[in-house]
């Protein structure tokens, strides 16, 4: 079988019920103060921004168009919303990986009774961020060509009623592989080895992947999908993905 997407989901909201685990508690502190700081300093921009925005469109409108506003303007700050969500998890994913290492780290030994070697403690995280970085931005190259394809098939009259879709699943397959990735570097295997390993439960990856990009571009809500999307994504591994022989 190729997984199933309900179980898939699951992953996260299990790895949601975690976060106030004893054992895990002080790995989640780092990563979510270092969100809730960029989203404050990112939001505050794009309040900006989008009032500017909305300010400029009543001012364009002409009187008779200017019922508009209570159209455009809900439709502005929503999307304000969204792009700092995403925006702001993403400069979180990049200079705070290793701390996501380490909390997946802990989440493996708890689960499975066994020791993990990996990153041993917060001195060693911290080293690990070049490194954590240099990760990230491979992931990044991974996804830009299927970014463009996409791009260019929702300008394709007909299949372009189908962008929407397959925007989605692309965001739901970068988030499956973007917190499987965390476990799987733990255990020195490759990205290509984590794309290998969603490849073969795709449903469950999919379906863990698609709530955590829905939930990401939920303001105030996306504060804690990291650390959970962490714990949920390493029980995944741990279950579903983890070859039989691994650790043993």
């Amino acid at each position: 079988m190729n997984g199933n997407p309900i179980t898939g989901a699951g992953y996260f909201f299990r790895g949601l019920s975690l976060l106030t685990h004893k054992r895990l508690r002080a790995f989640v502190i780092l990563p979510l103060l270092a969100n809730v700081g960029i989203f404050l300093l990112i939001g505050g921009a794009a309040w900006g921004f989008v009032e500017g925005l909305v300010q400029t469109t009543e001012e364009a409108l002409p009187d008779w168009l200017s019922f508009l506003t209570w159209l455009i303007a809900p439709l502005l700050w929503l999307m304000g919303g969204l792009a700092t969500g995403y925006i702001s998890t993403l400069i979180v994913l990049i200079l705070t990986s290793p701390f996501h290492a380490l909390l997946s780290e802990k989440v493996e030994e708890q689960v499975t009774g066994q020791s993990v070697p990996a990153l041993e403690g917060l001195g060693a995280a911290i080293l690990a961020i070049p490194r954590g970085i240099l990760r990230e931005i491979g992931k990044i190259l991974y996804y830009i060509p299927l970014a463009v394809f996409v791009l260019v098939l929702s300008f394709i009259p007909g299949l372009n009623a189908f962008a929407p879709l397959l925007w989605f699943a692309l965001g739901a397959w970068m988030m499956g592989l973007q917190f499987v990735d965390y476990p799987m570097d733990n255990h020195k295997l490759s990205f290509r080895d984590v794309r290998d390993a969603c490849a073969s439960r795709r449903l469950s990856s999919l379906g863990f992947g698609g709530v955590v990009a829905f939930i990401a571009g939920v303001p105030l809500l996306n504060l804690v999908v990291i650390p959970a999307a962490v714990v949920g994504a390493t029980l995944m591994w741990c279950e579903e993905l983890r070859p039989r022989n691994q650790g043993s």
